[in-house]
């Protein structure tokens, strides 16, 4: 057993974060070391960094998506910028290295390539000497992730393992593991129970939407299309923190989205998300990697709509390769295409098929069963 893990992410989107609370969750239920420490490491950078660093990344997943995705593209270039990349990060995470050489772990496991990188550069200089895991929380490795000092990267994919491979990183230090969601996404529960749980007609088409994703005009848009469906159906959703969100939800389902076939019911925050999507068929949404990992888990098909260029992209790509997953390009026909999906029984069942082979709900437990091999 470890004596002390420290688990370090970054607040840039909330993927990076949720990664690292499933891992500190496995971690502590099969008390994997004594002390256990989950760090968000921007609160140990300077304030206009912190700032820049976050908020920077959301504004343009809201408001220059396409931006985001030539930045992506333009900094995928592996070993090409780590140099200045790492010259900015130094000079703005000071307390975060002073954290470091005051906490001496016994081990870290970074989710974000923030604080691998600055690890990375205090073990070339000698500065610090425990051992580092890196674990990348999309399908797709993109050159942010790379360093020279780890001792494992933990992966989703085979061909993720492939592409590292053959530009560096050696083989025997990739593990294929999954994406770590929370372990209660692998606890299967019953639809019609889950169904029942929450208020839903147990025999309808049950669609869940992560409503706050989108954006309030973006929203209203989907769930406007949504309502043409020709399949008796109910539509969850859900709408997070966002309040706002909700009412607005409620109003329109009241004024004119509600129909004989289609009901809609919006739902506020929720630390039941499991059960929810324990309760549905079909996921409508932007394939972040943590989300679809925990819907992949519950066994749900994605319905792909607006993924943001770069990350959500290369996610749906996989999901669509797999054969998990539909893309809608054009919300005119999303209620098209999913009425045509459901209608070809066989289709829809083979792809649920293709889901729960693609699924990995234990990935947590994976990382930590190699872990202990490493400590070994």
């Amino acid at each position: 057993m470890f004596k002390k893990i420290l688990i370090l992410s970054a607040a840039v989107g909330a993927g990076h974060l949720r990664a690292a609370e499933a891992l500190e969750k496995a971690f502590r239920e099969t008390e994997a070391a004594a002390e256990i420490k989950n760090i968000d490491v921007l609160n140990y950078t300077n304030p206009l960094f912190r700032r820049l660093y976050g908020k920077a990344y959301l504004d343009m997943v809201n408001s220059m998506p396409e931006v985001l995705g030539w930045m992506y593209d333009s900094l995928d270039k592996p070993w090409e910028n780590e140099r200045r990349r790492l010259a900015l990060d130094r000079l703005n995470t000071q307390p975060f290295i002073n954290l470091l050489k005051s906490e001496k772990p016994d081990l870290a496991v970074c989710t974000h390539f923030l604080p691998a990188e600055i690890i990375s550069w205090l073990k070339a200089k000698k500065k610090v000497d425990f051992p580092q895991t890196i674990v990348v929380t999309d399908f797709d490795a993109h050159a942010m992730w790379l360093c020279h000092n780890y001792e494992q990267y933990f992966v989703a994919l085979d061909e993720t393992k492939v592409h590292l491979a053959k530009i560096g990183i050696p083989a025997e230090k990739i593990t294929v593991t999954g994406i770590p969601i929370d372990p209660v996404f692998s606890v299967e529960k019953d639809k019609t129970a889950m169904r029942e749980k929450f208020g839903l007609a147990p025999d309808k088409l049950t669609i869940l939407v992560s409503a706050g994703g989108f954006g309030v005009g973006n929203v209203e848009h989907l769930l406007e299309a949504l309502s043409e469906l020709r399949t008796p159906a109910q539509i969850v959703a859900i709408c997070g923190r966002n309040e706002e969100l909700k009412t607005k939800l409620e109003r329109l389902a009241a004024d004119r989205l509600d129909n004989e076939r289609v009901r809609f019911h919006p739902i506020g925050f929720t630390r039941e998300m499991d059960e929810y999507m324990s309760a549905a068929d079909l996921i409508v949404g932007k394939p972040g990697g943590l989300t679809t990992s925990e819907a992949l888990a519950k066994g749900l098909i994605f319905v792909v709509v607006n993924p943001i260029p770069g990350q959500e992209e290369r996610n749906s790509d996989h999901l669509l390769e797999k054969g998990c997953a539909i893309r809608c390009n054009n919300l005119p026909v999303l209620a098209y295409k999913i009425d045509t999906l459901v209608a070809d029984a066989a289709r829809f069942e083979a792809m649920r098929e293709n889901v729960r082979n693609f699924a990995r709900p234990r990935a947590a437990f994976a990382i930590l069963d190699r872990l202990k091999e490493l400590e070994r």
